[in-house]
């Protein structure tokens, strides 16, 4: 092991040391998983319940899937963990193409829902296929850019592979997805052995890209929208038209709920802003809003340290793994949380621009919470193997 991992241990593992099983699991991890997967249920039925009064009682049809969606995702996560990597490798292609079918044909017969045609619905539940997508991109990249020396021809392949999920995802079109999926395929090629010089390339290819995408039609008027409006005054907004101001009175109202909630909040189910449905989105892209205003500063502050616990974790594995492609899978875990996080929270405080990005394991919606738990579960699976003394390929 490497002198310059911070992590490093003296000491080696046992043969002995695999029939422990705390000591192959990451039982911090999963702790910190369950704890926030908890409170996020807590703020949906919050955020869900209604009025509750003696006439109307309390809703908890949301509080009682999110918690079914929990339930699924740990055993789904567990099932991952004990996937031998020889058949991760072996069905990342044909997870791929999956994929590609499930993202061409929501285009076809999927629902639209907040102007974005992204959900397979089927009676009461929907199906987010961009969700687990991000999955498959992980293990996909890991695949290819885990190699000793990473040059631009293996780099333009994992390009051009990310390339087609993304360009099927911009038809939905879904701004909030194509940022998390632009943020990992980031991190893992820089956190790849890349060249620098081919670093640099990407950089200056990037900037222009983004550039013409923003000059181009690609993006829909309202996804621009978003983005300006978190930097024009009033009058700006005001010249951009009514979905700007719509736009921007939806972020207003969840910096007051959060405002509201002080130091030590209102109080679980006390919220006013949220009570009152002023918030919108509030059990899905804007629940940080909900934690601020009823648990405060000290509330919402305490789910961010839950998430630092979390992503800690996941760093520590990364830096701890046995080989590049479990490295760069844990990699690629640790940046999609990390980015969602930030851009979530961020937004709700107005600190980010408005994008619909749920917050992992705390929002609202099975499709977020199963690809959260089992993306986790591979995290744990890079734990493990660290002691598996079978011959791997």
């Amino acid at each position: 092991m490497s002198t310059l991992d911070p992590f490093a241990s003296s000491r080696q593992p046992e043969k002995g040391d695999g029939d422990t099983w705390w000591f192959v699991v990451d039982p911090v991890l999963i702790l910190s998983a369950v704890l926030i997967a908890a409170l996020g249920s807590v703020l949906v039925y919050s955020a869900t319940r209604g009025p509750a009064t003696t006439l109307q009682p309390a809703d908890t049809s949301f509080l009682e899937r999110q918690i079914v969606f929990a339930i699924v995702g740990l055993g789904l996560g567990a099932a991952a963990a004990l996937l031998d990597v020889r058949r991760i490798r072996a069905l990342t292609p044909l997870a791929y193409g999956v994929l590609v079918v499930l993202l061409s044909g929501v285009l076809l017969i999927g629902a639209e829902v907040n102007g974005a045609q992204a959900w397979y619905a089927l009676g009461g539940f929907s199906f987010q296929p961009s969700e687990p997508g991000k999955i498959v991109v992980i293990v996909m990249l890991a695949l290819i850019l885990s190699r000793a020396d990473v040059g631009l021809k293996r780099v333009a392949v994992a390009l051009l592979m990310i390339s087609l999920p993304v360009m099927l995802i911009l038809g939905q079109p879904d701004l909030g997805t194509i940022l998390v999926y632009i943020a990992v395929v980031a991190a893992m090629i820089m956190m790849s052995n890349v060249r620098f010089r081919v670093i640099v390339l990407l950089v200056i290819v990037s900037i222009a890209a983004i550039v013409s995408i923003f000059r181009s039609d690609v993006l829909a008027d309202y996804q621009k929208d978003r983005l300006a409006v978190f930097i024009l005054d009033d009058a700006g907004i005001e010249e951009l038209g009514p979905d700007a101001a719509r736009i921007a009175y939806n972020a207003e109202q969840s910096q007051i709920a959060i405002g509201n909630g002080g130091l030590w909040g209102q109080g679980l189910f006390k919220g006013t802003q949220t009570g009152s449905n002023l918030v919108p989105a509030q059990q899905t892209d804007f629940i940080f809003s909900v934690a601020g205003e009823e648990l405060g500063f000290r509330g919402a502050g305490f789910l961010l340290g839950l998430y630092a616990l979390l992503l800690f974790r996941i760093w520590r594995t990364a830096v701890r793994a046995t080989d590049d492609f479990d490295r760069l899978l844990s990699i690629g875990v640790m940046a999609m949380f990390l980015f969602q996080v930030f851009q979530s929270a961020g937004m709700a405080m107005g600190m980010m621009p408005v994008t619909g990005i749920p917050l992992p394991l705390v929002s609202y919606g099975g499709s977020s919470m199963l690809t959260s738990m089992i993306a986790l579960g591979l995290v744990l699976g890079v734990h493990r193997r660290r002691y598996d003394y079978t011959v791997r390929a």
